[in-house]
Parts: structure tokens; sequence; C-alpha cells
């Protein structure tokens, strides 16, 4: 998957494609939809909001975990199962966005998903 902050060149993510608003589908199933991203290189993530799913609690998904984007279905395709995303750090605030030592934890979880 490359760089897990980056869209990979596969994904069939454009550059500037604002995808706020499309459905995530984790490898099992639908987690909810894409409330905010970031477009910061080196930063690049999705914060989808889980709805009932998780009661109401977003998680931040990192670009390079994102396997496919589809624009005509408006649906991005996220490589780990439901109960990976589950388990992953939990996001709280959005100040977590921009923090160094939060992102890392996150980037070593999806990291270590891909072994």
């Amino acid at each position: 998957m490359g760089d897990v902050w980056a869209f990979g060149r596969d994904s069939g993510f454009v550059a500037g494609q604002v995808l706020v608003g499309f459905s995530v589908e984790a490898a099992d199933g639908v987690i909810g939809h894409v409330e905010r991203q970031e477009g910061e290189p080196g930063m690049q993530h999705l914060v989808v909001d889980t709805g009932v799913w998780k009661f109401g609690r977003s998680v931040l998904i990192p670009a390079g975990a994102v396997a496919v984007v589809d624009g005509g279905e408006r649906t991005v395709k996220v490589s780990a199962s439901r109960e990976e995303i589950k388990s992953a750090p939990r996001f709280a605030t959005d100040s977590e966005t921009t923090d160094h030592g939060y992102l890392a934890e996150v980037g070593a979880y999806y990291v270590s998903l891909r072994a």
C-alpha cells in the first residue's frame, strides 16, 4: 500500500477529489461515511462517522488503508475489516489529527495489519 499517510496509486483516488459524504466500506461491510478529510501531504486521512455502528463514534483512517475510491458509486473501500477498524487507536478530538504521537500510533497500527 505504500506510505500509510498517502493514497495508493492504484486506489482510484484523484488528487483534489472531495470524499466527504462518500460511504465507507470495510472488507466485511459498511462502517459509515466520510465526515472530513485531510489532504496535506504526509498526513492524508479520513475521519469516518460510524453512526450507530460504533455508537456515534468517529474513526480516523489513514489514506494508505484505502483500497479503492469509486467516484461513480461515491464509495471508499478500506482494506481492513470492521473489527480491525474498531480495534484501531481511539479517535476522540480533532486536535489529534495534528498530534504526531497519535498519528504515529495510528500509522503503526494500520501498517501492522499488512503483515
